[in-house]
């Protein structure tokens, strides 16, 4: 089983690699009105 100080550092991984990944997408569609959405970084939709 993963430490707590893992496991957080997982969750901060996750929440950059989401964040990137929203970056991305901004970046080369232009637009976001009809794209997927946007997940905050605790995986939620907005």
């Amino acid at each position: 089983m993963a430490a707590s100080a893992d496991l957080d550092e997982i969750k901060e991984v996750n929440a950059n690699c989401i964040l990137m990944a929203n970056l991305h997408q901004a970046s080369s569609s232009g637009t976001q009105t009809d794209s997927a959405p946007v997940y905050d970084t605790d995986g939620s939709a907005e």
